[in-house]
């Protein structure tokens, strides 16, 4: 049943539904805790760096196994390790929830990255592995529109529960998703798993990945909070360790990151160009929701209403983002959409104080919507295409790796790098000039994307269809 389902089909609607069920709730939970954390800060006393923590725990896990998840989904059961992801992510948030102060919900968020390092990389891998070849693109379109509604759904449901019920409740409910996912994915998933994949774990690769992106995190985090020889050390060792993963799996016989993966030059064009766009996407988030609470005085609902834009877009164009790449190559859309995003951006950097929604906040979402409604499913459908059906899992789990490696490092520089500490966000002008800087490092980012794509990725559509088995 591998490789022959049709996006029309009863089963092909199944498979879809769980696979975005499962992507979606973990878009949910993000969606819901970056309109917490203003309040969460202030239930807790917490600092800027510790509501840093609360977002990069679980940035920080997830990107650091997520390569793990994906390998074992390859070699185990793609469905198997998605539906022990689901269950997992499930028990932690309900963890998160009971939370009794800022330091047991960082360690909670910890171990709910965990989960979603095992969920994330399994929904992608399971619509590459199932779907018919032609009808690919056409999924991870779909998926990418529909997977967006949980991110409409979240403003919503989490502003409301944030500010006239609590914010424990962004964590519980994640629960009655979850027993959903699980359900729809025993029944309707077919198990797939590539055969030739090796039985060995690699301890030695996923532990390297752990320190270093946990060391060159906290360094970037901590910077200006602590002594700074403690910092240093920090993250030299997880620069030391960043080196060693790359000679460990270069050199070992069963890596848990294949490297021939990148001697496909649209591999790692497109991988490249996600370290930088979702790095600047899960940054211009961050600051944008603390910008509307902290300077123009927004509440938890309010705030996360005003970002639905970017939701309602995805909803309605992603999919045929999928369908135009599809038809045209993947190069224009790729390198067109960080562009839009970027001018999107530069927008929102003129928000500030005395700034009002229609005319002043709500044009440079749209426009940075309608950029990544461009970019997102031929970027994804590239980075599938590019490695073998067999490694789907492992592939997806790198790019996912890449996209939340960028988010956690921009969310853990750019504070600092643009002068904010402490409770900042308690400080309407420190933070708001701030905030100014931060946007347009992120413009930035985006346009450096975009040139990328523009460069490296094949104009062709062939670009999108899977490539030949290597011997």
């Amino acid at each position: 049943m591998a490789g022959t389902v049709r996006y029309a089909s009863g089963l092909g609607r199944g498979v879809l539904t769980a696979t975005v069920l499962g992507s979606g709730m973990a878009l949910l939970d993000s969606t819901v805790v970056n309109v917490a954390l203003r309040r969460i800060g202030e239930t807790f006393g917490a600092t800027l760096g510790e509501l840093q923590w609360v977002t990069n725990g679980y940035l920080l896990t997830l990107a650091a196994l997520i390569l793990v998840g994906g390998s074992l989904g390859d070699r185990y059961g793609r469905r198997r390790i998605f539906v022990v992801g689901v269950v997992w992510f499930a028990v932690a948030s309900l963890a998160c929830g009971f939370a009794p102060g800022p330091i047991a919900l960082i360690v909670f968020r910890l171990l709910q990255g965990c989960g979603s390092a095992l969920l994330t990389p399994g929904s992608l891998a399971i619509i590459q592995a199932v779907f018919a070849p032609a009808d690919r693109a056409r999924a991870i379109g779909a998926w990418a529109g529909l997977g967006s509604v949980a991110a409409a759904v979240g403003p919503f449901l989490g502003g409301w529960l944030v500010q006239f019920v609590s914010w424990r409740w962004v964590f519980w409910i994640n629960l009655p998703i979850a027993a959903l996912t699980v359900w729809v994915t025993l029944r309707a998933v077919p198990e797939t798993a590539d055969p030739a994949g090796a039985r060995r774990f690699d301890l030695m690769g996923s532990g390297l990945g752990v320190v270093a992106l946990g060391g060159i995190t906290f360094a970037l985090i901590e910077m200006g909070n602590l002594d700074p020889i403690p910092v240093l050390v920090t993250g030299l060792i997880g620069v030391a360790a960043a080196v060693a993963f790359i000679v460990v799996e270069r050199r070992t016989d069963q890596p848990m990151l294949p490297t021939e993966l990148f001697a496909s030059r649209p591999f790692s064009a497109s991988n490249a160009m996600t370290l930088l766009v979702y790095g600047a996407l899960g940054a211009m988030t961050f600051f944008v929701v603390l910008q509307l609470q902290t300077v123009l005085g927004y509440g938890p609902l309010l705030a996360g209403v005003a970002m639905l834009p970017i939701t309602v877009v995805m909803i309605l164009l992603a999919r045929r983002g999928g369908s135009l790449a599809s038809k045209i190559g993947p190069r224009l859309p790729m390198a067109l959409g960080p562009l839009v995003c970027a001018l999107g951006v530069a927008g929102l950097a003129r928000v500030g104080s005395g700034s009002s929604y229609w005319p002043d906040v709500f044009p440079g979402l749209l426009v940075f919507a309608f950029g990544l409604a461009l970019l997102v499913a031929p970027l994804t459908a590239t980075v599938l295409a590019a490695a073998p059906d067999r490694l789907a899992g492992t592939a997806s789990g790198v790019n996912n790796a890449v996209a939340r490696t960028g988010s956690l490092l921009a969310v853990a520089a750019l504070p600092a790098a643009v002068g904010l500490t402490g409770a900042a966000y308690n400080h309407p002008a420190e933070f708001s000039a701030g905030y100014t800087r931060a946007m347009w490092v992120c413009a930035v980012l985006l346009a450096v994307g975009g040139l990328l794509s523009w460069v490296f990725i094949p104009s062709r559509r062939e670009a999108l269809a899977p490539e030949v088995e290597r011997a």
